[in-house]
């Protein structure tokens, strides 16, 4: 009979641990780093086109690098949450329940 309970304990914590696994796969995807980089950076980068003086356009030969840059960064970091958003990583598939041995 303990052998059993302690059969339920162990399958119980297995089960608890492969829940948590997929919430840190769920956490840590490399699609919400990168998106939320490119965003972060994008901000920064389209300010700094914002603020642009007019000796620093003239040296990009009148184009406005900083901001053209800055908003494809946003763009690319907003397709990435977008994905992340609308393409979940997928969950683990239940484990097969092993039929008990008499």
């Amino acid at each position: 009979m303990s052998d059993s309970y302690s059969d339920k304990n162990v399958h119980d914590e297995v089960t608890e641990l492969e829940t948590q696994s997929v919430t840190a796969a769920r956490l840590f995807d490399i699609r919400r780093i990168i998106g939320g980089l490119f965003v972060v950076y994008g901000v920064i980068v389209t300010i700094a086109g914002f603020v642009a003086s007019d000796n620093d356009i003239d040296k990009a030969q009148g184009v406005n690098i900083n901001l053209w840059t800055g908003l494809g960064m946003l763009i690319l970091g907003l397709f990435f949450l977008a994905w992340l958003k609308l393409r979940p990583t997928a969950p683990s598939p239940p484990p097969l329940e092993e039929e008990p041995k008499d």
